[in-house]
């Protein structure tokens, strides 16, 4: 994937509607949790029907009309039955309100919050975006570039996915980075794989375990973005590289980019989900997924895949023992560790840094190449995809003479200064993440801090080239 995308032939088209788009994100990150329910890791029977939380769910489907401005105007309601004509929109409407289904009727959840928030989707977000996000506050879709991407109401659990890291804001609160972070991902491709069970009728034995069939299109070589049977198969295509997921400790992934690889090993935890729902069988939604779901609410903000493993043994009941091997399977729990135990960060292979500590960018280096070749890499988004490209600003290509302005006016030291400030904020799910390297400097830059003129020289770049 990293040689494609450097070789500058992944499209990118869309991204000067990334480029103007500006969250208004929500610093604080719930530290007042008083809407939560506290839960304790005793292992008791969970009853097998949770009590259905009272009242209406609401809902709100909007359209951007291709700007970027949120929430757009309103167009269906959950009093709205009869479907609008707009395909992403009425396609929306189903998934949140089976989304929330799902949460009343599985999990005995109502809404996002457990207090039975209106849920506000927006909808055509951009021209041709090629992502989807929870900003905090609402559901963002685009409709995807039409090269690499349908549009991302496309399937259903793409919806229950962001919904999904709604409610993990305001339960566990899963910091975005590392393994806590891919755990934050991991708990959103298992409720958006319980919904997809669920919409099919399909218990966990006939399930196919793909997250986001049909996003790709027919261009693409790949059957989904996310494979939790079997990490690492989703894709295999000439532009976008091979599926990077791995689906055991010993193949972990350390980097930097996608916030520390949350959407790479977040295969080990799904394959995890995978394997205990397929041993204790039935509807994946009211056994595995039920667990994984009571295990949230136990869990902090800074929970490692062997303290999720855990938590999840704790409150499994009858299912203990599956839980306990599934994840032993995966190389998270090791087979004599025991009866709950926890593998630490030094026992895997790269001896990677602890997952509370969040890393900061790295300083300058005079390793980052010739003054005049600026390059610019973007991680993150829902795909997880690794994009790489470079310009050199002394050769004659025609973006250059715009490009050299631009680099003058985004200022690169204040950019690296301003930057260290940025290293310990909590990171927005499923946002894109720029890294500038340039001059001997190399500046990690969250899409909400990125201004427009760091956007638009991102855009050059990461110019699309046709496939």
């Amino acid at each position: 994937m990293a040689e494609a995308a450097a070789s500058g032939t992944l499209p990118d088209a869309g991204l000067p509607e990334v480029c103007r788009h500006t969250l208004d994100l929500d610093a604080r990150f719930r530290d007042d949790r008083s809407a939560h329910r506290v839960r304790t890791q005793a292992a008791e029977p969970e009853p097998a029907t949770p009590a259905e939380p009272a009242g209406p769910a609401a809902w709100t489907i909007h359209s951007a009309g291709n700007t970027q401005s949120l929430p757009g105007e309103p167009v269906r309601d959950e009093t709205a039955g009869s479907p609008s004509g707009d395909v992403p929109v009425d396609e929306a409407w189903d998934g949140v309100r089976a989304t929330l289904d799902l949460f009343r009727q599985a999990f005995g959840r109502a809404s996002y919050d457990d207090a039975g928030a209106r849920v506000s989707a927006t909808v055509h977000y951009g021209r041709n975006y090629q992502n989807a996000f929870w900003d905090g506050t609402q559901l963002v879709f685009g409709d995807g570039d039409g090269r690499i991407f349908n549009r991302f109401t496309v399937a259903v659990d793409i919806l229950a996915h962001e919904f999904g890291h709604a409610v993990t804001e305001y339960t566990a609160g899963l910091v975005y980075r590392d393994q806590p972070g891919a755990l934050n991902e991991s708990m959103s491709d298992v409720f958006g794989s319980c919904l997809k069970q669920r919409v099919l009728g399909q218990e966990a034995a006939e399930a196919d375990w793909l997250i986001g069939e049909g996003l790709f299109t027919d261009l693409v070589r790949g059957d989904a973005l996310r494979s939790m049977a079997a990490p690492g198969t989703a894709y295999d295509d000439p532009v976008l590289g091979k599926d990077p997921q791995p689906g055991h400790m010993d193949d972990y992934v350390d980097t930097r980019d996608d916030n520390g690889g949350v959407h790479i090993n977040s295969g080990i935890p799904n394959r995890a989900f995978y394997l205990a729902a397929t041993a204790i069988g039935g509807p994946a939604d009211v056994g595995a997924g039920r667990i994984w779901y009571e295990a949230l609410l136990t869990v902090g903000p800074t929970t490692d895949f062997a303290g999720f493993a855990a938590a999840t043994v704790a409150v499994a009941g009858e299912h203990a023992d599956a839980v306990r091997e599934a994840w032993t399977s995966v190389g998270v729990v090791r087979d004599d560790d025991g009866d709950g135990a926890r593998e630490s960060s030094s026992d895997r292979a790269g001896d990677q840094a602890d997952a509370d500590a969040p890393q900061a960018p790295a300083p300058p280096s005079d390793q980052g190449g010739p003054i005049g070749v600026v390059e610019i890499r973007r991680s993150g988004g829902f795909a997880g995809i690794t994009v790489t490209s470079s310009l050199d600003l002394d050769g004659d290509d025609p973006r250059v003479g715009e490009a050299r302005t631009l680099v003058h006016r985004v200022d690169i030291a204040l950019l690296e200064h301003e930057a260290a400030a940025w290293s310990g904020e909590q990171r927005r799910p499923d946002t894109f993440t720029y890294v500038i390297v340039c001059g001997g400097h190399e500046i990690e830059v969250p899409e909400d801090h990125a201004t427009p003129d760091l956007l638009r020289l991102a855009e050059l770049i990461l110019a699309p080239r046709d496939r």
